[in-house]
């Protein structure tokens, strides 16, 4: 099967780069995959100057390529249509075999990007910090390095703000009600 790029390091370190670039796959010294900056470019160049935006970009040691949009006023099935085929006609079937998956973020999918909480500000939300902690409330306020959470009071607890700088957070979920 042949390849777009070859990826050859010359730093001691090299499973643990190879694996940073390439999402986690155990890395051989030689690493060949869809070049993840082509596929980026293409993302980005197709998204400019609508209100979509990349959330992630993933692609598996067998080419294997996820890519995660959102947008300020949502995403539809044709959003996805659209940018699947841009992607797949800016690569070559007959040069690199790969599995192309491009979906919108989800409702149930952790928030990752300043952009989306301030997409959800006003809905509840669920945030879990990275010490394990976890609090339920509204998203009140966000920015490019924190967000804020109003928590109701009950009868025992008085209600509070607290800030998080988004480094804290392992992740925040939107709560979905019905």
């Amino acid at each position: 099967m042949p390849y777009t790029s070859i990826l050859f390091c010359y730093v001691r370190n090299c499973s643990y780069l190879c694996s940073e670039l390439y999402e986690g796959a155990e890395a051989p010294c030689f690493i060949v995959m869809i070049e993840k900056i082509k596929v980026l470019s293409t993302v980005e160049e197709a998204l400019e100057g609508t209100d979509k935006y990349l959330v992630n970009l993933k692609i598996t040691p067998d080419n294997r390529i996820f890519v995660d949009i959102d947008g300020d006023n949502g995403i539809t099935i044709d959003d996805c249509i659209e940018l699947s085929r841009t992607v797949e006609n800016s690569l070559n079937r007959d040069e690199e075999d790969f599995e192309l998956n491009v979906s919108s973020a989800g409702a149930d999918s952790p928030l990752k990007l300043p952009r989306q909480y301030r997409r959800h500000e006003g809905r509840e939300v669920c945030v879990e910090t990275m010490e394990g902690e976890r609090f339920e409330g509204e998203l009140q306020d966000s920015d490019n390095e924190k967000f804020t959470l109003f928590i109701r009071g009950t009868k025992k607890t008085a209600p509070e703000v607290l800030t998080f700088n988004y480094a804290d957070v392992k992740s925040t979920k939107v709560i979905i009600k019905f």
